[in-house]
C-alpha cells in the first residue's frame, strides 16, 4: 500500500466541498431541473416498478416498515447544533429523546477520546455504529482509527468523500481502501465507501466514470457500499442516465455493483431546484427503493436542514418510522 494520502485534509476539504458540490448541482439544475422534474413526475412507465412520482408513498402502501433499531442519523446533519447551540451533549441527548438508537459519527469526538465518548453515548442509550473517516496517511494512523472504532463499538467505518478527474487516483484510492478494509475486517469491522454525485458524472475518458473504476477495483469481499440516495438520484439526473427515472437509476447502481450495499444515507430532494429536502417533503420514492433492497442501516441526513438541524432530525426519524413499503 502506498501511504501518503492525506485523509484528514480530505475530510477538512469535504466540509467545504460538499457545500460546493451542492451549489454546483443546484446551479446545473437551474437550466434543466424544472423540465426534469416535470418529465419525472409525468413518466408513465417506470422501468423498475410502480409508484414513481412526487411526494412520499407514491401510490403504493406496503406492509413492511423500517425496523426502528436500524434507523440512524449522520451527525453532519446536526453539525451547527454540535458546534454551536445547544452543543454536543445536549444535541445527542435530543437525538436520544427523539428515539434514535444509533448515530454515524463525523467531525471528531468534540474534546473526548474514544473511551470517554463511548461512556457518554452509553449513558444516553445511543450507539455509535458507524463513522465517516478519510483514508489514513500512515499505518499507525490506520491502527489508531481502527482501535477507536472498536472502542466505540462500531460495526462500520466508511470513507465519506473522494474527488478526482484522474482515473489513476481512483485506482490508487481503491487499492488503499482494500488494504484498510482487510485490516478493519481483522478487527471485526466492515469498511465501506459513501458516494456523491460526481462518481457518476465525471468522464475519466472513454465514457468511464469514477464509479466504474471503484466498483471494478474495490474488493467486494472486503468493501461494502453506503449508498447516498440523494446523491445517486442527483448523479443520475445530472449524467442524463436517470433523468426520466432517477429511482430506477439508483436501483441499477445498487444491483450492478459487485460490492454489497449495507447502508443507506436517506435524504430527500426538492423537485423544483434539486436542493436537499427534509425526508418526505421531496420527490424521491424511498419506498420503491427500500422494497427492492433492504440494508442494515437507514441513516437520516440532510446537509441543508429546511428549518433547524433538530427539526430535520425529528422529521427524518418520524418519516422512517411511519413509512410503509
Amino acid at each position: 500500500m502506498c501511504y501518503g494520502y492525506d485523509g484528514m485534509a480530505a475530510l477538512r476539504r469535504s466540509v467545504l466541498d460538499r457545500r460546493g458540490l451542492l451549489r454546483g448541482s443546484v446551479a446545473a439544475m437551474a437550466g434543466v431541473g424544472l423540465a426534469t422534474a416535470g418529465a419525472t413526475a409525468a413518466s408513465a412507465g417506470p422501468k423498475h416498478g410502480p409508484g414513481h412520482g412526487p411526494g412520499p408513498g407514491h401510490g403504493h402502501v406496503g406492509r413492511r416498515r423500517v425496523p426502528p433499531g436500524l434507523i440512524s442519523i449522520q451527525l453532519w446533519t446536526v453539525r451547527d447544533a454540535l458546534n454551536g447551540e445547544p452543543g454536543y451533549d445536549a444535541t445527542l441527548r435530543h437525538l436520544a429523546r427523539i428515539g434514535y438508537p444509533k448515530v454515524e459519527l463525523a467531525l471528531g469526538y468534540f474534546g473526548r477520546n474514544a473511551a470517554q465518548l463511548r461512556r457518554f453515548l452509553d449513558s444516553i442509550c445511543i450507539k455509535a455504529t458507524s463513522s465517516h473517516d478519510g483514508i489514513s496517511e500512515t499505518p499507525a494512523a490506520l491502527q489508531e482509527k481502527i482501535r477507536n472504532a472498536v472502542t466505540l463499538g462500531q460495526k462500520f467505518m466508511v470513507v465519506p468523500y473522494l474527488y478526482s478527474a484522474n482515473a489513476d487516483d481512483w485506482k490508487r484510492w481503491a487499492e488503499q481502501m482494500n488494504v484498510e478494509a482487510a485490516a478493519a475486517a481483522r478487527a471485526g469491522l466492515r469498511y465501506g465507501y459513501h458516494n456523491h454525485a460526481h462518481e457518476f458524472t465525471i468522464d475519466l475518458g472513454g465514457g468511464r466514470t469514477p464509479w466504474d473504476v471503484l466498483t471494478e477495483e474495490l474488493d467486494p469481499r472486503l468493501v461494502h457500499l453506503e449508498i447516498d440516495i440523494y446523491w445517486a438520484v442527483t448523479g443520475g439526473i445530472e449524467s442524463g442516465a436517470g433523468v426520466t427515472d432517477p429511482e430506477g437509476f439508483t436501483l441499477d447502481v445498487i444491483r450492478s455493483a459487485p460490492q454489497r450495499v449495507l447502508q443507506y444515507h436517506v435524504k430527500d430532494r426538492h423537485a423544483a431546484d434539486g436542493d436537499m429536502a427534509d425526508l418526505g417533503t421531496g420527490m424521491i420514492d424511498f419506498a420503491r427503493i427500500f422494497r427492492k433492497h433492504s440494508v442494515l442501516e437507514y441513516i437520516v441526513e440532510n446537509d441543508t436542514p429546511d428549518v433547524t438541524p433538530q427539526h430535520t432530525a425529528e422529521v427524518g426519524y418520524r418519516y422512517l418510522r411511519n413509512l410503509r413499503y
